[in-house]
């Protein structure tokens, strides 16, 4: 017996059942009894928020997982998972819920930023290497979600049905590779698979914890236990979140009933055990072993206070490494900065750019930095910066904040929120940063409502004004009620539910009352151009609005709004009060941008998705760009032919304007130092580096629609790059491709005429700078078999090289590129053909294997 054996032994049934229960929604539970401390989990796919929803408590915001597979460095990825762990350290997080190992099956679903890749083996490096950081400083990482959630589209109820030889070879791969890199917990999806629930499912105990050894905590996704006997008999150890699930005291019952053995229940707290003595909630046992006993021992080391210049450094090296170059003709890229005198930054997220993908994953960043800020921070004396909107992207007004709203309480920028008893009398009241609140402060249990108010200085003439929330909302206009409306839950998702609630929106001619010069404060006597969001109050010029009316220092010109949300059971704590000037006319706002383009010696065009298009809890309907973003991009090309494009987006957009532009750059969703990093891009401060890690095509191959609840993933393992194989047309931009700033010859591959199963296999490929630039190439080996259309990714190296030199690169080939599954793994005899080169598509150099056990 090990000490694990002898906690649990000095535990009841019940006290076993309670810990198998979340505490609260991000705690796990306590027991004095045996020295074991809660343990404190957090949503940390691109930074670490920490327990609950508050802007005033900010956090590091990474580049989207996308972005960081397009590195195809996993030197890199460790270090993401290093600064994810001491982002959690400082906040107090012992589990980091992250990575997310789902793959791109297609590019519709809307929930790709939060994962990898196309591709099983690049999925699984970058997500193994995320593992090792992560754990290196004793913070727990967790592989989700457990297995073939790929879609969002019905994803609480639809079974994937997935054949076994696709379900191994491509969904199940990387959860392996989390496992053989020693990951200490695994999330259990929503979704079914070939029947039951994942909650509930056999795939839970082989191959995850019988084949292939893993010892640690399955965790379910938040509320994804539906049943109490199914769930408990399965291989599923930890049910979140807490204190209410259908464990408790109904596991108790099920338990002494004899519908539950009480060694199930055993072995699901002898997991949490470990885990906890692995991440320091629990002194130190001997049952912990290996790199885990190892790390545990770090958990409780301090973590720095703040994030460090350093952290940013690499974010922002992060950013330039993630960066795809689609296409650079002429060579316009990198910008030459002494030959520029006025550079055009044109488009809807040029100026307010999506950083991260938002729902559980999302973040408060400190100090995001936009396109726009960073070349004007980089070319600051040398170039004019001009900045022309171009387009409206339709959806709701932003959410107000400290550069839109004061708090009618005290004039601060922000807001005042108050909480309130069923009488109406206040029972909390605090100030706030921004008006979009998911959980809103005080003794939320105690209120009836909740309540949020903002004077809007300077808000004058035509305004969208909306309210957001469950329940019945109450929204008044200097008194004046504008929205009384009950908004009916709809929806059992809990990312809806919690994070995006309906918008009731309409559009105000707004008169402000003034403000006489005694009821002023020092912030009310700001500059009223912090009241309308879209004015850029740095550049040089504004094409598309005039500029703001100068205050009046004696009397200050305001609207009050005051949205009153009621809670009801069930319809969770979130509420949004948004309110923005109605957008210019969409005619004047492009001949602004246009006539913006064609006076200046560059235009940089950044084009995007918005939340609404591309986000948690639902698919895309098409791969387009919102609005009319397509039509600027052709507008803006036809007068300047140094025009370029960056595409904010966390997946594949269709582009029907790359011919007509010189670049295309792929920015992903960069996270806060974004900004930076695209500058020194396209200054030349940095090369791209990135590949893509997915196919980007004008259409998909592959639905996320459920069918009378089951999607069928008919396509077996061909998806991505493998699916377009059988294509007649080619997509626009295959799985691997990515320019750089130099050029490169592929020469040579040298490979062993002959393999023995079951061994990793070692090629050689020397390939030459032939560019003008030092450079960084990925060098990608695929393997197929003989007059097979099919090929596959079977690994992958980087190398750099001087202009004009040679370098060779050693890339690795595991046994299982050879293998296929049967009911267990085979390898087939006979010949493999090897293909090294730059992309999926385009592999200049080849030579035949043969495998043989003789």
């Amino acid at each position: 017996m090990d000490d694990l054996d002898r906690l649990v032994d000095k535990l009841d049934l019940e006290a076993k059942a309670r810990l198998a229960t979340g505490a609260t929604v991000w705690r796990t539970a306590a027991e004095p009894a045996i020295g074991l401390e809660p343990m404190a989990t957090s949503d940390g796919p691109a930074g670490v928020r920490g327990e609950g929803w508050d802007e005033r408590r900010t956090s590091l915001s990474l580049p989207s997982a996308t972005a960081l597979a397009a590195t195809w460095d996993e030197s890199l990825a460790r270090s993401m998972g290093e600064l994810l762990a001491d982002e959690a350290r400082r906040k107090g997080v012992h589990v980091v819920l992250a990575p997310t190992l789902n793959l791109h099956r297609s590019p519709l679903g809307g929930r790709h930023f939060e994962c990898y890749s196309e591709d099983p083996l690049l999925t699984g490096r970058i997500g193994a290497a995320m593992i090792v950081g992560i754990q290196s400083r004793g913070v727990a990482a967790t592989a989700k979600h457990y297995v073939a959630n790929d879609s969002e589209t019905d994803r609480l109820t639809l079974e994937a049905r997935v054949d076994e030889r696709t379900l191994r070879e491509v969904y199940l791969a990387p959860f392996e590779a989390a496992v053989r890199a020693g990951v200490w917990v695994v999330m259990s999806a929503y979704n079914g698979v070939n029947g039951p629930t994942m909650s509930e499912n056999p795939l839970l105990a082989e191959p995850l914890k019988g084949e292939w050894g893993f010892d640690g905590v399955v965790v379910s996704d938040w509320g994804a236990v539906r049943s109490t006997v199914a769930s408990a008999r399965a291989a599923q150890d930890l049910a979140m979140p807490g204190p209410g699930s259908p464990w408790g005291a109904a596991l108790v019952a099920a338990v002494r009933a004899g519908e539950v053995p009480e060694s199930a229940i055993d072995d699901k707290v002898r997991r949490l055990l470990r885990l906890a003595a692995r991440v320091g909630a629990l002194p130190a046992t001997t049952a912990t072993t290996g790199r885990a006993a190892t790390t545990a021992t770090t958990a409780t080391a301090p973590a720095p206070p703040t994030a460090s210049s350093r952290d940013r450094a690499l974010l922002r090296r992060v950013v330039a490494a993630s960066t795809v170059l689609l296409r650079n003709e002429g060579g316009l890229l990198p910008l030459d900065p002494s030959t520029l005198t006025r550079i055009a930054v044109i488009g809807p997220n040029a100026a307010r750019p999506r950083i991260q993908g938002g729902g559980s994953a999302g973040v408060y960043p400190e100090a995001p930095v936009t396109p726009l800020d960073g070349l004007r921070t980089a070319l600051y004396g040398r170039a004019e910066i001009h900045h022309a909107t171009g387009v409206h992207l339709d959806g709701p007004p932003a959410p107000l904040d400290i550069a839109t709203a004061r708090n009618p309480r005290t004039g601060e920028p922000g807001l005042l929120v108050r909480l309130l008893d069923a009488a109406g009398a206040e029972i909390h009241a605090e100030h706030r940063l921004s008006g979009r609140l998911p959980e809103p402060g005080g003794p939320i249990d105690d209120a009836a409502a909740v309540e949020i108010s903002a004077l809007l200085p300077g808000a004058e003439g035509s305004w969208d004004v909306a309210a957001a929330g469950w329940g019945r909302l109450h929204l008044t206009v200097d008194g004046r009620t504008v929205i009384d409306e009950t908004v009916p839950r709809h929806t059992d998702d809990p990312a809806t539910v919690h994070l995006a609630p309906p918008y009731r929106t309409l559009r105000l001619d707004l008169v402000p009352a003034d403000l006489a010069p005694a009821d002023l404060t020092p912030a009310d006597l700001a500059t009223n151009s912090a009241a309308d969001p879209t004015i850029d109050r740095h550049a040089d010029h504004m094409a598309d609005r005039p500029a703001a009316p100068a205050a009046d220092p004696a009397r200050r010109r305001h609207v009050e709004v005051v949205l009153r949300r009621e809670l009801v059971p069930g319809g969770g704590r979130a509420c949004v009060l948004a309110a923005a000037p109605a957008p210019l006319d969409a005619a004047a706002a492009m001949a602004a941008a246009v006539e913006v383009a064609r006076a200046s010696d560059v235009a940089v065009v950044v084009v995007g998705t918005t939340e609404q298009a591309e986000g948690e809890g639902v698919d895309r309907e098409s791969l387009a760009l919102p609005g009319a973003q397509d039509a600027l991009v052709s507008a803006v090309a036809a007068v300047n032919p140094a025009t370029i494009v960056v595409v904010n987006s966390g997946g594949p957009v269709a582009m029907p304007w790359r011919e007509e532009v010189a670049a295309v750059l792929v920015g992903w969703l960069p996270g806060e130092e974004g900004g930076n990093g695209l500058a020194d891009v396209l200054l030349g401060r940095s090369e791209p580096g990135g590949r893509l890690p997915t196919t980007w095509a004008d259409r998909a191959l592959t639905s996320t629609t459920p069918r009378d609840g089951v999607l069928d993933y008919a396509e077996g393992p061909h998806i991505g790059y493998r699916g377009w194989l059988r294509e007649q047309e080619p997509p626009a931009y295959w799985f691997g491709h990515g320019l750089g700033y130099t050029s490169w010859a592929y020469e040579e591959l040298w490979a062993p005429e002959r393999v023995v199963p079951d061994r990793p296999v070692r090629v050689h490929v020397r390939v030459r700078n032939t560019g003008p630039r030092p450079g960084r190439e990925v060098v990608q080996v695929y393997l197929s078999r003989p007059h097979d259309g099919d090929r596959w990714l079977a690994g992958f190296a980087a190398v750099t090289a001087e202009p004009g030199e040679r370098a060779e690169v050693v890339v690795e080939l595991p046994a299982r590129a050879f293998q296929h599954w049967a009911g267990a793994w085979c390898t087939a005899e006979g010949e493999v053909r090897v293909r090294a080169g730059r992309s999926a598509a385009d592999l200049p150099l080849e030579a035949l294997m043969t495998v043989s056990y003789g």
